[in-house]
């Protein structure tokens, strides 16, 4: 009976010890580590960019990286230009995507054509799914930011809100109003 006990003994902790280990959650199936993307965004200024991804739309702003010239140089990237990146989430886990907001101050880019979706050709909106298009409401208010068109727009119980970030860039906010 001793033996008994002591096998279901050793049982029961080697079950507590295979719990607390921390689950490692397998890798997505198919070519990619990662089932989202990193978005980059070249703005005009990027603390005014920062304020309104931030305080209007609701990321949070992650740790950023500093490249170097010669590093941009040998990606082909970038021409002769240091640079930081700044780093936006709509949440902290691995996962979630994110936006990488440059600028190059000493450099004299050009705004593209924001004038509709349909102006110029590349990357022309992001689409942001939110639990409460009131509370989105409140934060774009406060911000001072503008919707466009006559948004919120009703989708059938779900509302689609449409603002431009400090650069000119389309979002779109998707959800329920509560």
């Amino acid at each position: 009976m001793n033996r008994f006990l002591t096998v279901v003994a050793m049982g029961f902790w080697l079950g507590v010890l295979a719990l607390s280990r921390p689950v490692v959650a397998a890798e997505p199936p198919g070519e990619f580590r990662k089932g989202t993307i990193d978005v980059g965004i070249y703005v005009k200024d990027a603390d005014k960019t920062a304020r309104f991804l931030t305080n209007a739309i609701g990321f949070r702003e992650l740790p950023g990286f500093s490249v170097p010239a010669a590093l941009g140089n040998k990606i082909g990237l970038v021409e002769n230009q240091a640079f930081k990146v700044r780093t936006f989430a709509l949440d902290s886990v691995d996962s979630a995507t994110r936006i990488k907001v440059l600028s190059f101050p000493e450099v004299a880019g050009k705004p593209a054509n924001q004038a509709f979706v349909h102006s110029q050709y590349g990357i022309r909106y992001f689409t942001l799914y939110v639990k409460s298009i009131d509370r989105a409401l409140e934060r774009l208010k406060a911000e001072g930011v503008a919707l466009l068109g006559e948004t919120p727009v009703d989708l059938g119980g779900t509302f689609l809100i449409a603002v431009r970030d400090p650069d000119g860039n389309f979002y779109e906010l998707i959800g329920p109003r509560k």
